[in-house]
């Protein structure tokens, strides 16, 4: 099976020693330095990065007022599982400007996490139990703050989406280059892979006190910006001073404490493959450990026995 121009195999999936899947995609890694350690496939092309944007978003809204403890802040930079933790959490922000969840424009839905979704039971879906719920309450809360319209706080040229594309520009020194609609409803700004990387080296490099707050919450509150058992939380709790943060269709990035930056996106738009790429990826900036290459084990079943895994291609 040949590779799509501009992409290559990322990992594939081995089932009894025979491979039956490939995922491609593009992958960057960037040192604190800003040189491009690996870089394959195509980090030029842009890219939706999904909710791997999520950190500047969340930056952008401090730098305009809003004011939060450290465990609130790290769920508005969530894509969280829907646990009691996380609903009291977006209800308290929401509370904080004086409003209820019927202001939130999220869509309805369950819990993410399956051990959280047994929990919520037969409730029906509300728009607080949605994954993006902590962004969006603390959206609202950022417009109640600065007298913004909050009926159209989704709209691309509101105030506040204005202020979180001119962050996100900044950090990855380039312009958006596209808009869309994210699958939660708030507007979505394309960038590149080298883009991304650059950004998120920010996160542990820059001395903006905003872009600190942001970086500190979600490091110290990993289980509020992603959830129990999820490999997001699993990872920074693991690997000290590490910010992660995946977005959907197949988008990762991870930096650590020194800013050497990884970011992919696989192209087909699966989740599987991310947690033994990031693994992979993690290696070549001296990050691994037993621990570690065990997180990052996605195993293949055939009936009750595991047969296989989605396993990475080796980077070096």
């Amino acid at each position: 099976m040949e590779s799509p121009k501009g992409i290559v195999e990322l990992a594939h999936l081995v089932r009894n020693g025979f491979v039956e899947s490939k995922h491609f995609g593009s992958l960057l890694i960037r040192t604190k330095d800003g040189t491009p350690l690996i870089s394959l496939g195509d980090p030029t092309a842009p890219i939706f990065p999904r909710s791997a944007v999520k950190p500047f978003q969340a930056i952008a809204m401090v730098r305009h007022g809003l004011d939060l403890p450290d465990n609130l802040l790290a769920l508005s930079a969530a894509s969280h599982s829907g646990s009691h933790a996380h609903i009291v959490g977006v209800r308290a922000i929401l509370e904080k400007v004086g409003l209820a969840e019927d202001a939130l424009q999220c869509p309805m839905d369950r819990p993410y996490g399956e051990a959280e979704r047994r929990a919520y039971g037969s409730a029906p879906p509300s728009r607080i139990a949605h994954n993006c719920s902590g962004k969006h309450s603390s959206m609202i809360a950022t417009c109640v703050v600065n007298d913004w319209p909050i009926d159209s706080y989704r709209d691309q040229d509101h105030p506040l989406q204005v202020a979180i594309r001119r962050e996100l520009e900044l950090a990855a020194q380039e312009s958006v280059s596209a808009t869309g609609v994210d699958g939660c409803g708030a507007p979505l700004f394309a960038i590149s892979l080298n883009g991304l990387a650059r950004a998120f080296s920010t996160l542990t490099t820059s001395q903006d006190v905003m872009v600190i707050r942001v970086a500190r919450a979600m490091r110290s509150y990993p289980e509020m910006v992603a959830g129990e058992g999820r490999f997001t939380t699993e990872l920074m709790r693991t690997v000290s001073g590490l910010l992660v943060k995946e977005g959907a269709e197949g988008v990762e990035a991870a930096v650590d404490k020194d800013g050497n930056a990884i970011v992919f996106k696989i192209i087909d738009g699966s989740m599987r493959a991310i947690p033994p790429v990031l693994i992979e990826a993690l290696k070549q900036i001296g990050i691994e450990s037993p621990q570690l290459t065990e997180l990052g084990r996605v195993p293949i079943l055939g009936g009750d026995e595991v047969v296989g895994e989605i396993a990475a291609k080796p980077l070096s």
